[in-house]
């Protein structure tokens, strides 16, 4: 915070497409899509319009016990018909982190209800983000983000992101009749972008059946088309997820919302009756928000953004691969979904780097060691993909 006092904040005033606009009336390519999540783009009116209504209709109204919003119910039916597992439950969360947290609590509470209490180990990857909350604290490989608060959670084991042995030698280590749950983000996010090496995904997904692990699919970066060409990085490598935690991309970001995907084996000792799950949010399935969200999904639809999503991850891995021929950068990381990492070879410049690009009409963050994220709105342009690149290699190449 010493930082951005002394150095001022970045007012961002408002939004259309996949560029931004700052207090002064500059516009910018927004490299990041807000924060992963405005797939749509911004300034989508029938989003506003809709929340609006609903708002005027019924803003929210809780969802515990049998009570429920219709809308909330209508979107829940709807992500239900979506899910890579069919026949799954959805949990509606107020954001990624409230996900992550459910789905921690629901991995122990399932094996406590089939009579193995011991399975309780939670394991997650190193460089693997999980959001903010306890759980995902305690879960991250990302050191910075869990230095100076302790153990904040019991249970909580970190594997290597990228080798599916790792995964083997921990159960060797602590038995499989310890372990409730395997993280996994098909993609890593904020830990800098890092792509599945070839087959790792399906090994760990084995693994894991194979030593009755449930199988946590992170999906809150790649759900709801950032993946490229499908609604979810579970469809299209085929995970099969026992749970799959979302957020971001339901919504665009226009309301803050998550959603918990349940498949059958892990719902049914909850709906068998006799077991009540003490879990819930205020703002779970928020009326207004479950508005956005169906207004959101339409504009997806109709607009078969999905396939705008893979024309990005063709795009960005043709127009920002090249750039690892500038002395800054060692490394670009593209070709799997609408995203990519451009990793600086000083990582402590990445932070400068932030601002520097916004002299060339570039809005991007530093995430993981180093790297720029790159992750815009599905409709972005490859004539602004061009633009995009162009201000990464004159910035990054300055002087």
């Amino acid at each position: 915070m010493g930082v951005v006092e002394s150095g001022g904040a970045f007012v961002v005033a408002r939004g259309a497409g996949a560029s931004i606009w700052d207090a002064d009336g500059n516009r910018y390519l927004d490299a990041t899509a807000g924060l992963w999540f405005t797939n749509v783009g911004h300034g989508r009116r029938e989003i506003a319009d809709a929340v609006a209504a609903q708002l005027g209709t019924l803003a929210h109204y809780s969802n515990f016990g049998d009570l429920v919003p219709e809308t909330t119910l209508v979107l829940a039916e709807r992500l239900a018909a979506l899910a890579p597992v069919p026949g799954s439950k959805v949990f509606l969360t107020s954001g990624g982190s409230d996900s992550i947290d459910t789905a921690a609590k629901l991995a122990r509470r399932y094996w406590h209800e089939l009579g193995r209490p011991d399975k309780t180990l939670l394991v997650g990857r190193a460089k693997a983000y999980h959001g903010m909350h306890v759980a995902g604290t305690a879960l991250s490989g990302l050191p910075p983000n869990r230095d100076g608060y302790g153990e904040l959670m019991p249970d909580t084991r970190t594997v290597a992101w990228d080798d599916a042995k790792d995964v083997l030698a921990l159960i060797e280590r602590v038995g499989a009749e310890r372990i409730a749950a395997f993280f996994c983000e098909p993609i890593i996010g904020a830990g800098g972008v890092y792509l599945p090496p070839d087959g790792y995904l399906a090994e760990v997904r084995a693994i894991c059946r194979a030593h009755d692990i449930l199988f946590v699919a992170d999906e809150v970066v790649t759900g709801f088309g950032r993946i490229g060409g499908h609604w979810f990085a579970s469809g299209r490598f085929g995970l099969e997820p026992d749970l799959m935690t979302t957020a971001k991309g339901l919504t665009s970001g226009y309301v803050p919302m998550g959603a918990v995907f349940v498949a059958p084996r892990v719902a049914e000792p909850f709906f068998a009756g006799g077991t009540w799950w003490r879990h819930g949010y205020t703002y779970g399935g928020h009326a207004g928000a479950a508005a956005a969200a169906l207004a959101n999904l339409d504009i997806i639809e109709n607009e078969n953004l999905l396939a705008a999503a893979a024309r990005l991850e063709t795009s960005l891995h043709r127009q920002l691969a090249p750039l690892v021929e500038l002395d800054a950068v060692v490394e670009v990381r593209s070709g799997i979904g609408a995203v990519a990492g451009v990793q600086l070879a000083d990582a402590a410049a990445a932070v400068a780097a932030v601002r520097t690009l916004r002299a060339y009409a570039i809005s991007t963050r530093a995430c993981g060691a180093g790297a720029l994220q790159i992750s815009p709105a599905f409709v972005m342009t490859d004539g602004q993909v061009a633009e995009l690149a162009e201000g990464l290699r004159a910035g990054l190449d300055r002087g």
